[in-house]
């Protein structure tokens, strides 16, 4: 319909001899528009659909330089393009969708339980996945280890695995998919209830793996009862260890102080006293370079214990009140090449002045300083800005000795400064008026619920310094946006790609996860809003009762 009466020859290649610029390699169909001076040609499909010789060819037609694109130059292309347009390109034509299926190496599937009988479709189409994500909803029940041995039957040359609250997995299912996965070079599990057999099993069968993160792992049982964890083959090439709310985190002791190549340990939220635990780990893994220790049971016994590991160059320290200005003393005078360094004091005044003129004496090498609810003085932050040339970025927050006169110091001192965050501290325009004229390579100022900093002094900090970027904000709405931010947190790490919408529901995560979401938001949302105001009519009732009275 709606096409002219003439229309292209088409020939058979079966009875005629052609030049071979006009000769493709993929079979078209003729088309032709009243208002076009040729013919209009669809992408190439798969050879021998019709006929047995499997081309057709079409005389006087534009030569087709896409259909004789080698597969491989399409796997380039799918591989550079986003999620959403690999899903639209994999629709054009078998070819396209057969390419685009075997070039794709990240997949992220929902993994309930009524994934199994899709799993042999799935995998013949996407048979070069080496990152593999499983997601299941909390309330849903998720698959198990028949559909887990079934995946790692077909994807032996898996090198990343995720598992996210997949409860019907058991230590034979794991045991199972570590000898099939041998390849595997990251893990990262969690709100799982295998236990440490099953971890075990990966850490004695995978001798590449490089990087692990386990995050609830509730198959772990409890007090003197619990299975040793580790070391494994694995050890050897561990570079990377993250715990994360583990009540008994130190049965993973074993894998720690045999991962002698460990150049990453996280701990955060995992129970138990972890003092001499750190000693003997800073004894045997000399290669430690990053350090993240949030609200566990550490002391400055662990922090004198961390300074032997002289190779130190990050370190985070949060929310652990028993460490002092001892600990941070030690650290400093040994970990000559720290770079970063992150302390939330939890406002326990416990680290000060003392620990941080230490750093700023014996770590010349400071590039990124973060200081949350610590209370340094002018003496602190003059001799940090004097002694570390190449501080870049810092964070002053919740600290009620930074005024206006420790910004000026940092505006006349820092010269390096490139990023400012400023927040709940008692600054002033005044302090605005000194950045003005300080920090030449300044280019992002971010000042967020300082009350003494009004929009007009933003306005003419931006205005003195038209390339740099001023973020003010006050505060006063962040109770009604508070739920949304914090729903919004995700983890660290590459999130993998989605599957295209034509396949079954299993494979559509991002979407039942996005609309979820948002409805919980704006729930939140609305809950936030309607305390708001219930604080507000309270605030009216009583001055109205005050008046009267």
């Amino acid at each position: 319909m709606g096409q002219s009466g003439s229309t292209a020859a088409i020939t058979s290649r079966r009875h005629n001899s052609l030049d071979p610029v006009l000769t493709h390699r993929s079979k078209f169909k003729s088309s032709s528009s009243s208002s076009s001076a040729g013919p209009i040609f669809p992408m190439g499909v798969e050879e021998g659909d019709d006929d047995a010789d499997g081309f057709l060819v079409v005389q006087g037609a534009a030569r087709d330089y896409i259909s004789d694109l080698p597969d491989e130059c399409l796997a380039c292309i799918f591989q550079s393009l986003s999620s959403g347009d690999r899903k639209r390109c994999s629709l054009v034509c078998r070819r396209w969708l057969r390419i685009e299926g075997q070039s794709r190496h990240r997949l992220s599937l929902n993994a309930q339980s009524d994934l199994l009988p899709l799993i042999p479709t799935l995998f013949s189409r996407f048979d070069s996945v080496t990152k593999l994500a499983l997601k299941c909803d909390r309330r849903s029940t998720s698959i198990a280890d028949e559909a887990l041995v079934s995946i790692s039957l077909r994807c032996r040359n898996l090198t990343r695995l995720k598992l996210r609250a997949c409860k019907e997995l058991t230590d034979a299912g794991m045991a199972e998919f570590a000898k099939n996965c041998r390849g595997l070079r990251k893990l990262s599990c969690g709100s799982c209830t295998f236990g440490a057999k099953g971890m075990n099993a990966v850490l004695d069968n995978c001798p590449n793996l490089e990087e692990l993160s386990v995050k609830r792992l509730r198959g772990i049982t409890d007090g003197s009862a619990a299975e040793p964890i580790g070391p494994g083959v694995a050890a050897a090439s561990l570079k990377t260890i993250c715990l994360k709310e583990i009540y008994n985190g130190q049965c993973f002791g074993p894998l720690l102080i045999g991962s002698k190549n460990l150049r990453t340990m996280k701990l955060f939220r995992c129970s138990g006293d972890w003092d001499k635990l750190l000693q003997v780990i800073a004894d045997r893994v000399s290669s430690l370079v990053e350090l993240h220790l949030e609200r566990i049971q550490v002391s400055d016994t662990g922090l004198s214990a961390i300074s032997n590991c002289l190779d130190l160059e990050i370190l985070h320290l949060v929310k652990t009140p028993e460490c002092t200005n001892f600990g941070l003393v030690s650290v400093a005078e040994r970990c000559k090449l720290l770079r970063k360094l992150h302390i939330d004091g939890w406002k326990t005044n416990r680290i000060g002045d003392e620990g941080l003129l230490a750093v700023a004496k014996c770590c010349p090498n400071l590039q990124e300083l973060v200081l949350i609810g610590v209370n340094p003085t002018k003496v602190s932050l003059e001799m940090l800005a004097s002694n570390c040339p190449n501080l870049e970025r810092l964070a002053l927050c919740g600290s009620d000795t930074v005024g206006d006169a420790e910004i000026s110091c940092i505006a006349a001192k820092c010269v390096a400064l490139k990023k400012l965050c400023i927040k709940s501290c008692p600054v002033s325009d005044q302090g605005m008026e000194a950045l003005a004229g300080g920090c030449p390579n300044l280019v992002k100022v971010k000042v967020k619920k300082c009350k003494g900093v009004t929009g007009e002094g933003a306005d003419w900090l931006r205005a003195s310094r038209g390339s740099l970027a001023v973020n003010l904000d006050s505060g006063d709405a962040e109770n009604l946006d508070a739920s949304v931010s914090d729903g919004a947190a995700q983890e660290n790490g590459v999130e993998p790609q989605t599957l295209p919408t034509q396949m079954p529901h299993p494979l559509n995560v991002a979407s039942s996860s996005a609309g979820r979401s948002s409805s919980i938001k704006s729930r939140l949302g609305f809950l936030s809003g309607r305390r708001i105001v219930a604080c507000t009519l309270r605030r009216w009732s009583s001055g109205n009762s005050n008046s009267q009275g």
